[in-house]
């Protein structure tokens, strides 16, 4: 039985001052008329029924999310008592998955997704998730997606495959090692050996298999689960079990499942792709998705006066901006807050973030 675990407790800091901690960029409807994390539902629902999908999320984004997504259960809307990174995270929601199908008597597979991904070949994505569902199940390996480098990036790990030969996309390989974001001359040869593939971090495993895998890798999180599952017995759920969990949830080590599980674990495999996909990690990612106009601009709900401007990115809803000499600049407004900032800083906006958050408590 396939199950979908959708990550959506991060806050986008890198989309302030659109996104907030209430409304962060899974909310958004930033590339469609839908939010982000509507998109990823929809995109599975054809494969996972509603029933079968949970949102892991925290107390400030929960009711946002309820709104949003009326078609998914109550109780699967999964909320995490604390930060403590994905590795408790997405073990706690499996012990949710799990005690909420026990008496079916058959495997469950998890395939973990973002909720702020963009996808554009919906289909080719489904089958890749089937196909790496069958050899979780079959194999009991955790299966990854790699996402085939056009560019050599920098901005996102990567993923050695063990193999000698042309990778061939939508084949199941063997993982050699996860490796780090590289400087710009590591990314080159990554991408010319052919041998590389972009870490998405959406990866698919049976809850036995993933609960192997914190046994032998991360004991101390499989004790605090072993005392969680017991409060999950008890048929609560919401804000009620989140309460009832947070005395476990303190004693979490603050860590990803990557570095937790993903690095170390012995049978990891890896299917590479070529699914339109895109992080969407900062503004400065919007002109690979939008078209710009004859001077490179992106603009978005913005009226604009421009000359000899280029290379910017304006979105300023229901407002008029005005350009004048200016490029590599980024512009975005919400409400009484504007952001204006170089592209080159565009990773760097959660700077101005913590100043913000800052200032409205000395307030």
């Amino acid at each position: 039985m396939l199950v979908g675990l959708i990550m959506a407790g991060g806050s986008g800091e890198r989309f302030w001052p659109l996104s907030t901690p209430e409304k962060p960029k899974q909310l958004l409807s930033l590339f469609s008329n839908k939010s982000m994390i509507r998109e990823t539902v929809d995109r599975i629902l054809p494969i996972i029924e509603s029933d079968k999908i949970f949102i892991a999320t925290n107390i400030l984004q929960v009711e946002e999310i309820k709104k949003e997504l009326p078609d998914i259960p109550e109780e699967n809307i999964v909320i995490e008592p604390a930060f403590k990174d994905t590795a408790a995270a997405i073990g706690y929601t499996t012990l949710i998955i799990e005690e909420k199908f026990k008496n079916l008597n058959e495997k469950i597979e998890v395939v973990v997704l973002a909720s702020d991904h963009l996808i554009k070949n919906d289909s080719k994505f489904r089958d890749v998730i089937l196909k790496g569902a069958k050899e979780a199940r079959e194999n009991s390996t955790i299966v990854t997606l790699g996402i085939k480098p056009d560019k050599p990036e920098t901005g996102y790990g990567y993923i050695e495959v063990n193999n000698n030969e042309v990778l061939c996309l939508n084949e199941i390989y063997k993982v050699r090692r996860f490796r780090e974001k590289p400087n710009r001359e590591t990314a080159e040869e990554y991408v010319a050996s052919g041998k590389y593939l972009w870490n998405s971090g959406m990866f698919i495993f049976t809850t036995s298999t993933i609960f192997k895998n914190f046994e032998v890798l991360m004991p101390e999180h499989m004790d605090i689960f072993k005392k969680i599952r017991i409060e999950i017995s008890k048929d609560k759920s919401g804000i009620e079990l989140s309460n009832s969990v947070k005395k476990y949830f303190d004693e979490f080590e603050k860590i990803s499942i990557d570095f937790g599980i993903m690095e170390y674990s012995k049978n990891i495999k890896v299917i590479p792709v070529s699914i339109g996909w895109n992080d969407i990690g900062s503004f400065a990612a919007l002109p690979e998705i939008f078209e710009p106009d004859d001077s490179e601009n992106i603009i978005r709900d913005t009226k604009t006066i421009i000359h000899e401007a280029s290379n910017n990115i304006v979105v300023c809803n229901d407002s008029i901006v005005s350009l004048l000499g200016v490029k590599n600049l980024i512009i975005v407004k919400n409400g009484d807050n504007i952001l204006i900032c170089h592209k080159d800083s565009a990773q760097d906006i959660k700077k101005i973030v913590h100043k913000y958050n800052q200032l409205k408590k000395e307030r």
